[in-house]
Parts: structure tokens; sequence; C-alpha cells
């Protein structure tokens, strides 16, 4: 399986319910977010994907976070801000727009700090079609 990554980072406030000590007042992040897409093949030219593709992507989904309080966004209100659902909401709004390169796999690892992450990955056919 061939795979490949980009990287973008946003800054953003978030607070999180339930038992979590400090981290359930508001605080910030300077999130990493890895993207990475898989194939079992290559194209004609020798390529996965188009890396210019998906960093604009994974650029434009960040910066639609960017210095925002995650708790506020639309399709993340009323949700418990997690790395784990940060991760999906940037999946459902990155997939559709891959749709047109033939990878078989999207993960999204969100990084809260240089030591904690989490991460989302499924098949392509699994798009949500959500705007930011």
């Amino acid at each position: 399986m061939f795979e490949v990554g980009v990287v973008v980072q946003f800054e953003a406030a978030h607070s999180l319910r339930g038992d979590f000590g400090p981290a359930s007042r508001l605080h910030g992040h300077t999130y990493r977010v890895e993207v990475t897409v898989h194939g079992p093949a290559l194209r004609p030219d020798g390529t996965l994907c188009d890396l210019g593709t998906l960093q604009s992507r994974a650029r434009e989904v960040a910066d639609c976070l960017h210095y925002r309080t995650l708790d506020e966004v639309p399709g993340l209100a009323g949700q418990n801000t997690t790395a784990e659902t940060v991760a999906r909401f940037i999946f459902d709004r990155l997939a559709p727009g891959l749709s047109s390169e033939p990878v078989a796999t999207l993960s999204v690892r969100v990084w809260e700090s240089p030591n904690a992450w989490a991460g989302y990955a499924a098949p392509m056919h699994e798009l949500a079609k959500h705007g930011c």
C-alpha cells in the first residue's frame, strides 16, 4: 500500500466536558494535523495523489478552525471537542474534496501537543458531505 501525506496546523481554543481536570476550563492548543492517503496502485504519472490538492484541502479546513473556539464551530458545537472528535470533523470535510483522487483510505491525525494525538481513518467511500 502506498501512502503520501501533508501536515498543517492551526491555533484554537476549546473546553472539555466531563472529568478532564484543568482541561475542562477553556484553554488553547497549537494543533498539528497530519493528513495521509493510502492506495494500492499509482497513477500513470507515478504518484498516488496530487500533493498540491491534498495540501490545499488540508489548509482550507485548518483555516476554518484557525483562531476559533472549537466549541462554537458549526459541526462541533454541542459535541465534546476531544482530539478524536476534531479528527473526525476534519476527515468529514476533507474526504469530499479528495473523492476524485484514486485513493482507498484517508487518515487524519490531530496532535494537541508534541506528546498527545488522536486520529480517525476510514475508506474513502465513507464520505460525509459537510461544509466548513
